[in-house]
């Protein structure tokens, strides 16, 4: 079976696809429809054998810890990966960093009034297993629906990206030595032409194409940190890197310092969608979905991006990675222990 397009215009082709929906409805027949997932407890939300493909993923969740936005981990594993293929914060692998809650709408992810919906397809050739822990301290109230088409087979199988998703963190990202100096307009002025310091966002080994992702900073001191340069280094290139930006504020499809300070904004491929203080500093999440635009590798991906223009600003930086690619893929980095992923506090109180 061929898995179906997405285009209005393709909606009337009738497939031999069968509906299915893995969910937390009350299996008593009353209306306790969520699950109650204790500290330390794995939840398996969905499972499956055989081939399909997950469509859509709703979910809403109560919990006491303010922080539980981090303290949930999602994962999901395709094909028999012995290995997560999606290993994220509930919080992050929706959209929302710093845990907390930012209202935004985006082609395949939004947030509005406490649902956290994701719309990006998830195909599978053999098995799917999605499951949630708690690593709080309270209980968190887990509602949930998964919903997936299955197939007697999945038609180019081998031609498929299976989803894949990563959270990394680098806290706090420092100032380095420069690569060199340069003059520019008769100031000194740092040079980076190797990117060997810049921050990490995906590190991906095979064939596949990135799909976009979102970063969080967090600043304590006053001061622009969007000069930063994206670079893509694909299937092993050298310097210089095919794709190579302007500036973080580029890359995420705004311009000059994002001038009204005091706007957020949400598109169906880019947003500005949270942010605490106008001077730059807390604070602020940013997306990027290549959508129309995919970045293709066929060995590898490193894509990283300078922490201020030369990896000249000291902060928080955190991001979430979206990407296809064939199986297997490259073991991802240990997940950090729950006390190494949470926000620095509010209001100036223990921040840094």
């Amino acid at each position: 079976m061929k898995m179906g397009s997405s285009s209005l215009r393709d909606l009337a082709r009738l497939r031999d696809a069968r509906s299915n929906r893995a969910s937390s409805w009350d299996r008593s027949g009353g209306n306790d429809d969520r699950l109650h997932i204790a500290p330390g407890q794995t939840a398996t939300l969905m499972e499956h054998e055989g081939a399909g493909c997950v469509t859509h993923i709703w979910t809403t969740i109560a919990c006491k810890d303010p922080l539980h936005l981090r303290k949930l981990v999602l994962r999901m594993y395709w094909d028999g990966s012995e290995t997560p293929n999606v290993e994220a914060p509930v919080g992050d692998f929706f959209g929302l960093g710093h845990s907390q809650r930012a209202y935004f709408v985006s082609l395949p992810l939004q947030f509005f009034d406490r649902a956290l919906n994701c719309w990006f397809p998830m195909p599978f050739a053999r098995h799917a297993r999605i499951t949630v822990t708690n690593e709080s301290e309270e209980t968190a109230i887990y509602y949930y629906y998964v919903d997936f088409e299955t197939y007697d087979h999945l038609d180019d199988a081998d031609q498929l990206g299976r989803f894949h998703c990563q959270w990394r963190r680098e806290n706090p990202t420092t100032v380095v030595e420069p690569d060199g100096w340069g003059d520019r307009n008769g100031q000194r002025e740092r040079l980076n032409f190797t990117g060997k310091d810049n921050y990490v966002v995906l590190d991906a080994v095979g064939r596949g194409h990135y799909v976009g992702c979102h970063i969080d900073v967090d600043l304590p001191t006053p001061g622009w940190w969007g000069e930063g340069d994206d670079m893509f280094f694909i299937d092993g290139e050298p310097w210089p890197p095919r794709l190579h930006g302007t500036g973080t504020e580029d890359y995420f499809c705004g311009a000059w310092n994002y001038n009204n300070l005091n706007q957020t904004f949400a598109t169906p491929y880019y947003g500005y969608h949270f942010k605490t203080n106008a001077d730059y500093t807390g604070k602020h999440s940013q997306y990027r979905f290549h959508i129309e635009d995919p970045i293709h590798f066929t060995k590898s991906l490193l894509f990283s991006i300078e922490h201020g223009h030369a990896n000249d600003k000291e902060g928080d930086w955190s991001s979430t990675a979206y990407w296809y690619q064939t199986l297997p893929h490259k073991p991802f980095p240990v997940f950090p222990a729950v006390d190494q992923r949470l926000p620095h506090r509010w209001g100036g109180i223990e921040r840094w």
